[in-house]
């Protein structure tokens, strides 16, 4: 049985607003309401665990309400910091449980069904897998005395989620405590000494934190709105 975390612990302060991005509406929908829709899309057999801050799950509630938002999941508090998040998300999987889990950025509404199937089917086999993309600009490297250099953008990618892993190893993972070299949940995975395989992602797998993301999150709304016409 597979199960996708989605972790939503933003407040928003980015987007210079009081409403969390997580609920802001793109579309007439929120950000929130469309990523889970998106893993629905993807299997109506997909257990959806959503880590939301304790003192979100009411504005919550009411928004499914106001929204007639339907689709099944369990919600969980989140933590102080994500690998916490992503911890109490686990902790709602029954340790016996055989399968795959995903954990997933809940503003990025836009990952497509065919990375969500690619991610889950490479973590069926290979235990763990990541989505990611090329970079496309020129990177730079800053020493601590503030000099510089141009390193090669060929060397590196853009990660992206859902990160994806076989059940038991990532609750193998996650069982320690938290380190500064945890920079996200495939980063926990690769401290157990085990390889994480890439896959390609999707460009327009963005992850909403500034208002620049809010103008983009809306023409790709279009976008899709316009191929479905």
């Amino acid at each position: 049985m597979d199960y996708i975390i989605i972790v939503a612990g933003g407040k928003g302060l980015r987007m210079g607003g009081e409403i969390p991005k997580q609920f802001m509406e793109i579309g007439g929908i929120p950000v929130l309401m469309r990523t889970i829709m998106r893993f629905r899309e993807y299997s109506e057999r997909l257990n959806i665990i959503l880590v939301l801050p304790h003192d979100q799950q009411d504005f919550w509630e009411s928004l499914c309400q106001k929204h007639h938002f339907d689709i099944p999941h369990q919600v969980v508090d989140g933590g102080a910091t994500r690998f916490d998040s992503s911890k109490n998300g686990l902790k709602a999987i029954p340790d016996d449980a055989e399968g795959v889990v995903g954990i997933h950025d809940g503003v990025r509404p836009f990952v497509s069904v065919e990375v969500i199937d690619r991610c889950f089917e490479t973590a069926r086999d290979e235990y763990a897998c990541i989505p990611v993309m090329p970079v496309t600009d020129t990177l730079r490297y800053i020493d601590q005395q503030g000099g510089g250099k141009n390193v090669l953008r060929s060397d590196y990618r853009i990660v992206q989620t859902p990160q994806t892993f076989d059940i038991s190893l990532l609750k193998q993972a996650f069982n320690r405590p938290y380190q500064e070299s945890f920079t996200d949940d495939a980063s926990v995975v690769e401290a157990l000494g085990c390889q994480v395989q890439m896959v390609e992602g999707n460009r327009e797998n963005i992850k909403i934190t500034t208002p620049f993301d809010l103008i983009m999150a809306k023409a790709l709304i279009k976008s899709e709105k316009g191929c479905a016409e």
